[in-house]
């Protein structure tokens, strides 16, 4: 029997399939774009004292400074919420319906009740709901300061359900007169 054919559709095949492969023709962007308030220009404080003022005042709304660089003037932080009433909203497996889950007598993974058919609705997730997951990234300048943040929507499995920039004017504003009406003294560390 003659192998030929089949190398040869693989000789010209493997290529042609190759080729389908193209790189994207834009990079991925921030959605929403991040807000003008999130970049303003320096004051008279030094970068050193902008990121203090900035740790200081990240840790009184419940952020975790995770990372500092001075030399980049580079501030990263994050917290985590739980989101109460969420244990349902992203487990498709605790969904169910008049007649329970898909046992069809009771709700899988939770408790149920009913009388001889197990007619009634089911609870579960106790203690599954989500997390919100916010970072926020300063950078300061001897010319600027720039805020960016993003959230994350994670199921008590880990699985991110939603995610997007949060670089809204409402917390970049926030963020810079908090930063701005704090006495350098009571940012030191």
């Amino acid at each position: 029997m003659r192998h030929w054919p089949l190398s040869l559709m693989l000789v010209v095949g493997l290529p042609v399939l190759a080729g389908c492969q193209t790189s994207p023709s834009t990079l991925p962007v921030a959605e929403p774009a991040p807000s003008a308030e999130c970049r303003w220009s320096s004051d008279s404080a030094s970068v050193r004292d902008r990121m203090r003022r900035a740790m200081a005042v990240l840790e009184a709304e419940g952020f975790t400074v995770r990372d500092t660089d001075p030399v980049l003037g580079l501030v990263s932080a994050e917290r985590a919420r739980t989101l109460p009433g969420t244990s349902g909203m992203y487990d498709p497996w605790e969904r169910s319906s008049l007649f329970g889950g898909y046992g069809g007598f009771g709700s899988r993974g939770g408790f149920s009740g009913g009388v001889v058919v197990g007619l009634g609705g089911g609870y579960g997730g106790l203690g599954r709901d989500a997390t919100r997951l916010e970072r926020v990234s300063l950078v300061a300048t001897s010319e600027e300061t720039r805020v960016s943040r993003d959230s994350q929507v994670i199921d008590w499995r880990g699985e991110v359900h939603e995610t997007r920039s949060a670089s809204d004017a409402d917390f970049c504003r926030r963020l810079r007169e908090a930063m701005q009406a704090m006495p350098v003294e009571e940012a030191s560390p």
